[in-house]
């Protein structure tokens, strides 16, 4: 048994034990991207990094083997700082936005891109009850907006906007439709007690990551989210016309918003993002068409736990590690297609990714 302090306190930990094992086993949480119980460590995020009192030198947790008379400081402030750093650099070439431009701007912060593919589905109920649980004042605040969201949508880069304000309001009037008893003479939704008022505060808004700039030709890659053939329809009239008119929304919010590490940690550490982006991956969306597998390479930290846990696998190709150096990405093997890779596995490395950059199309 090796004896150690952590966090002031003394433990004894079997040899071989890594310091996140041992501090993990005792309570401690150490933040980390790169690692997975029973996989082979592979130290490259380094936000797990702890500082040893004893020796001054600064050591990843997730691959640093426990020693005797070590003296582990977990959360001190140069600890911090250096997690920060970490979580900085990893944001420098992280080329995605959390939320979709629309909803950034929008002053209620209505989840337009999750409405729009409750309508391309016909689920008009879901979109009802999403538009429901979002209302925080005395009616939907599309009423009297002068279509902030329109204006930041990035359809309109390549022609017309969507028509996001005329959708709101119809399903606004369904809400109106289904809650007769909650609606007051002038057409507002009348709120219970428990409901509150007001505009959705900026300050409480989640961690954004931003894209940086955007080039004409990866513009182009949101497209591939749209219908082939999209009929357009400024006046949404009808579920058919509002199903057609969603259809051009390009979905470019990240589907893992509800569930991204590399956020969680960006909003714990008070992490600020720079507009400007070192530009490793251009933005491409690859799509597996037998799969429904979607990759984002600009989205990609290289923490390499999809390449590990498909590395042992001889029945299928995975991914893995191309180029050399700064250029260096996550891909497909160079000898292999996109749509022939990961016949079995897709929902694993989607669940291991700790970004958005491997995900599902919906």
């Amino acid at each position: 048994m090796v004896k150690l302090r952590i966090e002031n306190t003394d433990f004894e930990a079997p040899e071989g034990s890594t310091i996140l094992d041992v501090a993990m086993g005792a309570g401690f949480k150490i933040p980390t991207l790169c690692h997975k119980n029973g996989m082979p460590h592979y130290s490259s995020c380094m936000v797990c990094m702890v500082k040893d009192n004893r020796t001054s030198n600064f050591i990843p947790s997730c691959s640093a083997l426990v020693q005797e008379g070590m003296d582990i400081d977990i959360f001190g402030v140069e600890v911090i700082s250096l997690r920060r750093k970490a979580l900085e650099m990893l944001f420098a070439e992280h080329r995605a936005e959390c939320e979709a431009p629309c909803r950034v701007v929008c002053p209620a912060g209505y989840n337009i891109p999750a409405m729009n593919r409750l309508i391309i589905e016909h689920d008009l109920k879901g979109a009802i009850e999403l538009c429901k649980s979002e209302i925080k004042s005395s009616e939907i605040l599309c009423t009297d907006c002068p279509g902030y969201c329109e204006n930041a949508c990035r359809r309109k880069k390549v022609d017309i906007s969507v028509s996001i304000r005329n959708l709101k309001l119809f399903i606004a009037l369904q809400i109106i439709k289904s809650v007769p008893d909650r609606i007051v003479a002038d057409g507002r939704i009348e709120k219970t007690d428990h409901e509150t008022s007001g505009k959705l505060n900026r300050a409480d808004r989640p961690f954004t990551s931003r894209i940086g700039k955007l080039e004409s030709f990866e513009l182009q890659e949101w497209l591939k989210e749209c219908g082939k053939e999209v009929t357009r329809n400024r006046e949404i009239s009808d579920i058919n016309s509002a199903s057609c008119e969603s259809q051009s929304c390009m979905h470019c919010d990240c589907r893992a918003i509800d569930n991204c590490r590399l956020r969680e940690l960006a909003q714990d550490h008070k992490i600020k993002e720079k507009a400007e982006k070192l530009i490793n991956s251009p933005i491409v969306k690859k799509m597996n068409q037998n799969t429904g597998l979607i990759f984002e390479n600009a989205k990609c930290i290289k923490c390499g736990l999809c390449v590990r846990l498909c590395e042992d696998s001889k029945e299928e190709s995975g991914l893995c590690f191309i180029n050399r150096g700064f250029g260096s990405i996550i891909s497909e093997p160079i000898t292999e297609d996109f749509n022939n890779i990961l016949k079995s596995k897709s929902n694993e490395v989607i669940e291991i990714c700790p970004t958005g950059a491997l995900s599902k199309f919906k």
